[in-house]
């Protein structure tokens, strides 16, 4: 295969590697650590945070989890200065009375807390709230009835399916393509050879012109 056919197949597909590797699902995301985020500035009606946490379900997401202070940093900063956030936002965790801890609905572990200094009273249907204005987490009772906005969070294994899935499939594209070039080339040339093949008269004109004219001669002397 010439390689100006083959650099023309496997130019969109490292094109679309590298893209699906540093970029979010969408342009409204925002990437920060290997994972994405999106603020849904709508304000809704809810019966708890189950009902919050479905907008971010609904989007291939999660509500917010966050594991070191640079992180909190980040969604703080750009809460202020991007999202315009209101004064608090609903953490995506829950306080699980089992074990007595609070816990990530992502499931990741709790690595990293700033609370704020509180009343450690009765921690049932107890969750946590991010205070935009400090960056200090706060506890609060999860029977919410309204939000001002929702914080989502993709983490690195969302994007990392997403990455497989669309390199699968360019990779298939191109060897497709790969595949079709050579059998068009090799029935092309096929076809050539069959009709390029004509019968041949075991003599040349220069031997076909020599004996004419001896027959002629001969019907002369007759």
């Amino acid at each position: 295969m010439p390689r100006a056919v083959l650099s023309t197949l496997l130019l969109p597909l490292l094109g679309l590697t590298a893209a699906t590797v540093s970029d979010c699902p969408s342009s409204t995301w925002i990437q920060f650590q290997g994972s994405c985020y999106i603020f849904l500035q709508e304000a809704i009606k809810v019966e708890g945070i189950e009902d919050v946490r479905s907008q971010c379900t609904g989007h291939g997401a999660d509500m917010i989890s966050i594991h070191n202070e640079e992180e909190n940093d980040f969604i703080l900063d750009t809460l202020k200065k991007q999202w315009k956030g209101p004064d608090d936002i609903l953490l995506g965790m829950f306080y699980d009375t089992d074990d007595a801890s609070f816990k990530w609905f992502d499931n990741s572990n709790m690595t990293f807390d700033n609370w704020a200094d509180q009343d450690e009273d009765d921690l049932v249907d107890t969750c946590g709230f991010l205070h935009t204005k400090t960056g200090e987490w706060k506890k609060g009772n999860c029977e919410i009835s309204s939000v001002e906005g929702t914080l989502c969070k993709a983490a690195n294994n969302h994007i990392l399916v997403t990455t497989l899935v669309a390199a699968s499939t360019v990779i298939f594209m191109v060897l497709g393509a790969i595949i079709w070039f050579f059998y068009k080339r090799h029935t092309d040339s096929g076809f050539t050879t069959v009709f390029s093949t004509t019968s041949q008269s075991p003599f040349n004109d220069d031997c076909v012109l020599v004996a004419g004219e001896e027959s002629e001669y001969a019907v002369q002397f007759d």
